[in-house]
């Protein structure tokens, strides 16, 4: 597909506008192979009917405002050139001057090796461009097409928020005929394939043609708040205790148990049943995708968030392929990516938890799962957008609180919380593993009690029965409960919303808890 087919594909009909990036020819080195450099140029845009390898346009997907930069691989296969470079960092200029959205469609075989080092230097400088948009807080999307290698792949491709790829797209930075020549091996099936990059987590989605407008839309609509879709028709769900005194006094062996049914809605059954126009991102961007924790944007009724959660899933098949909600450093890495990107667009962040912990194997401890934990509660507790954390089943040890630095910890009536299981600490201090339910009542794990030791600020309701008997019902308090929470917060700004988040954690185990307060700051009148 040709680039300016591309754009007619991608764009609302009339509301193309091609932006004129032309810039003079360069022939740095006067190069010459088997003919003149410049005659190669004048060939190639005889056969192509463009100036350049790439087309940039300003324009609209289903009524979002954004710049697009699309590369087209018949124009000297897609080579990275000095006009090149110029037009991807004139359209990032743009759409920071605008503040408007920047969707790159990458088509490339690297470098173009007519210019010498001055097409190397097209990586730093397009890069450099991006990084303004980062510091703008101005989304970047990369859709990548076939094929993308070399100091495309190594620069502003890889660089954008979100990296959707069209099935089949190979990306990589050397091609896998250099690979093999170097490395002396053969590549197994599908190596560098879109497919392949998504289970190794450098892409977060994959994208049929038919499918690109609507994922794209969507994703504009959150990163500038311009939803079309209403919020989805449903009950409203009971408000959420804050007094111990309203909450039975539950057995905390029982609300172990309730916890730990596998008919409790998962963090997926939450998000479909509250975040419209979901957009489920994938990776960590350096090398995996765990399957444990699951993330992306959308809208929770009218406020546009970022949703993370663990992920168990309910069958045998499903728990083994979530890892029975345990996630691994990389999990942990893409949650931290998110969060990232929530703070770069502004967007509030909930998290929902359900997990017995941190998964504490040999490749778990190999890849830095205590770094990659530690590195989660630092960010969380800067993050300079609301954020809200709820424990809607197990919330076990540090792999829980590495998504539970928020603002606000709710915790669902049935739910538990605490620093290791009952069956461990039974195993431990009792060195009797059948002393769990004596474990679990020392522990204090269920919420009343977490309640009144003030580690939850909440409970939701769950229907009579448990959540696992009425999913509809347990969204509707869940939907209550996170709308109203997050109305309280966003009026805040930044350095009060990490104040009061500072404060509430800095009371624990504090001499004088009391007089630990924020410094809450009036927001002054726009």
């Amino acid at each position: 597909m040709g680039a300016r087919e591309r754009i007619a594909h991608l764009l609302d009909d009339g509301s193309v506008r091609e932006l004129d990036f032309r810039v003079p020819d360069a022939d740095p080195l006067e190069f010459v192979d088997t003919e003149p450099y410049p005659e190669r140029l004048r060939r190639a845009r005889a056969r192509t009917g463009l100036d350049e390898a790439v087309v940039c346009a300003r324009g609209r997907i289903e009524g979002h405002p954004v710049i697009v930069a699309v590369m087209d691989f018949r124009f000297f296969g897609g080579s990275l050139g000095a006009a090149v470079g110029e037009a991807i960092t004139l359209a990032a200029e743009t759409a920071l001057r605008e503040r408007t959205p920047l969707v790159m469609v990458t088509a490339s075989g690297g470098a173009r090796m007519q210019e010498g080092v001055i097409s190397l230097m097209q990586m730093a400088k397009t890069s450099q461009a991006l990084a303004q948009l980062d510091e703008a807080g101005i989304l970047t999307v990369t859709v990548v097409t076939d094929p993308t290698f070399g100091g495309v792949a190594a620069s502003f491709a890889t660089l954008g928020d979100v990296i959707i790829a069209e099935p089949g797209a190979r990306l990589g930075f050397a091609g896998p005929r250099v690979i093999e020549q170097t490395i002396r091996e053969k590549l197994p099936e599908g190596f560098q394939t879109a497919e392949f990059l998504l289970d190794h987590g450098i892409v977060d989605a994959i994208r049929p043609r038919g499918e690109l407008r609507t994922t794209l839309a969507r994703l504009l609509a959150v990163a500038t708040r311009s939803a079309r879709a209403e919020r989805p028709e449903a009950e409203e769900g009971p408000a959420p205790v804050g007094d111990p005194a309203e909450l039975p006094d539950l057995d905390p062996w029982t609300a172990v148990r309730a916890a730990r049914r596998l008919g409790r809605p998962t963090t997926l059954d939450y998000i479909g049943m509250l975040v419209h126009g979901f957009v489920e991102l994938h990776g960590d961007r350096r090398g995996a995708d765990c399957a444990a924790l699951v993330g992306g944007l959308g809208y929770l009724d009218d406020i546009p968030v970022v949703a993370i959660g663990t992920q168990k899933g309910r069958t045998a098949a499903e728990l083994a392929k979530r890892n029975f909600g345990m996630p691994t450093p990389a999990g942990y890495r893409k949650a931290a990516r998110l969060m990232r990107l929530a703070a770069k667009l502004g967007l509030p962040v909930v998290t929902f938890i359900d997990t017995a912990g941190a998964y504490p194997g040999l490749e778990a401890e190999r890849d830095g799962q205590a770094v990659a934990i530690a590195e989660n509660l630092r960010l969380m507790a800067s993050l300079p957008v609301p954020t809200v954390a709820v424990v809607t089943g197990e919330g076990g040890s540090g792999g829980a609180l590495a998504l539970a630095v928020a603002n606000r910890v709710l915790m669902c009536a049935n739910a538990v919380y605490s620093v290791i299981s009952p069956e461990g600490c039974a195993a431990i201090l009792w060195q009797d593993p059948q002393a769990a339910p004596r474990a679990a009542e020392a522990l204090r794990v269920d919420a009343r009690h977490l309640l009144e030791l003030g580690v939850i600020d909440g409970v939701v309701p769950e229907p009579p029965g448990g959540a696992d008997t009425d999913h509809a019902g347990a969204a509707a308090a869940m939907r209550r409960a996170l709308t109203a929470t997050l109305r309280e917060l966003m009026p805040m700004d930044a350095m009060n919303l990490v104040l009061d988040r500072h404060a509430r954690f800095r009371r624990f185990g504090s001499a004088s808890p009391d007089t630990v307060k924020p410094v809450v700051k009036e927001r002054k009148p726009a």
